[in-house]
């Protein structure tokens, strides 16, 4: 199955680089674009711009709508998927999910968000991203892959280590 013919999930914590590595991707494998951020509820939204953080009984129906747009064929998705029960149940959705987990220091992220804007994640929920993470495990359908470095660079490693997983090569990123 190449990358293409998968619905790949690029997954990771708040300033991880999921929805610009997601649409450069798709754009280069030629697939639909889909941000989970746009499928939270409005009281999701409400919460996250507070500082709160989400629990599961708030991901739950949130993750089912990014089961249900990601299912319908091939796509690139940025949805942070932080725990491993939260993949699972994204798998349930979407058999053929690949994930893409994007690591990046602490350091770096903390950079990315206190520099960006974003219509509901605040600065404040890093930490709490952190503490929920989860990281991919070797079980996972899935790789892990640096993303500390600009972005023409991470996506370029995205690539080529989705080339090397598809080819059945070991990846550098895990």
């Amino acid at each position: 199955m190449t990358p293409a013919a998968r619905v790949i999930v690029l997954s990771g914590v708040c300033g991880a680089g999921k929805s610009a590595v997601g649409a450069a991707v798709a754009d280069r494998l030629g697939v639909p674009f889909i941000d989970a951020d746009d499928l939270h509820p409005a009281a999701n939204k409400a919460k996250m711009a507070r500082g709160l953080p989400l629990d599961d009984a708030d991901r739950s129906p949130w993750l089912d709508a990014v089961a249900g747009a990601a299912a319908a064929g091939a796509s690139v998705v940025a949805c942070s998927a932080l725990r491993r029960r939260y993949r699972e149940r994204l798998l349930e959705g979407v058999p053929n999910a690949f994930f893409v987990e994007l690591d990046v220091s602490r350091a770096e992220l903390e950079r990315r968000v206190r520099q960006r804007s974003h219509e509901f994640m605040s600065p404040d929920l890093l930490d709490s991203q952190l503490a929920t993470l989860q990281p991919l495990a070797s079980d996972e359908p899935g790789l892990r892959v640096a993303a500390d470095d600009p972005l023409t660079d991470v996506v370029r490693a995205v690539l080529d280590q989705l080339q090397a997983h598809e080819r059945g090569e070991h990846s550098s990123g895990r």
